[in-house]
């Protein structure tokens, strides 16, 4: 009976290391006031950014964190078109550490600005709804977001840039 050494698991393309809250905020500059003069729901501009670091150099390791801005302003009144003051603003960077393993060249940027946001999302959205709701103001309930459409629109901006170069 010869014996022969199991062949090692093959390694995941992406892994998930950690995740995590690397900033968190949540104010309401017209407190308490805003609570008793807010008759409508408050209007909501998101802002979304996916940022992306090599943590060491030459490891195949990545900080991508998901930055996400909501700020609410009271609905314009009276047929104007200027909304109102500012009811709350929310800011979150969630982040995750992840480690790609044997991933070519080429498809290591739609893992990092796709993939990964794609993985942190569900977690995010859910954090910004509990700290609205928290802060007590309706739950602001991101939709889906199109991280393919959002990577390809970034590299159309940059690509006029880089070929007048």
């Amino acid at each position: 009976m010869s014996e022969t050494a199991a062949p090692a698991a093959p390694q995941p393309p992406l892994v998930v290391n950690i995740q995590y809250v690397k900033d968190l905020s949540f104010e309401v500059p017209n407190a308490p006031a805003v609570y008793a003069t807010l008759r409508a729901q408050p209007a909501v501009n998101l802002n979304l950014d996916v940022q992306v670091r090599r943590l060491q150099d030459g490891a195949d390791m990545f900080e991508v964190v998901l930055a996400i801005r909501a700020e609410a302003t009271e609905p314009p009144q009276n047929g104007s078109t200027e909304t109102g003051p500012i009811v709350f603003i929310a800011e979150l960077a969630f982040g995750g550490v992840f480690t790609l393993t044997n991933v070519p060249a080429e498809h290591v940027e739609p893992m990092l600005v796709v993939e990964c946001p794609r993985l942190l999302f569900p977690f995010a959205r859910n954090i910004l709804a509990d700290v609205t709701r928290d802060g007590g103001f309706p739950p602001v309930m991101l939709q889906p977001v199109d991280f393919v459409a959002l990577w390809q629109s970034r590299r159309a901006q940059q690509a006029p840039t880089a070929g007048n170069a």
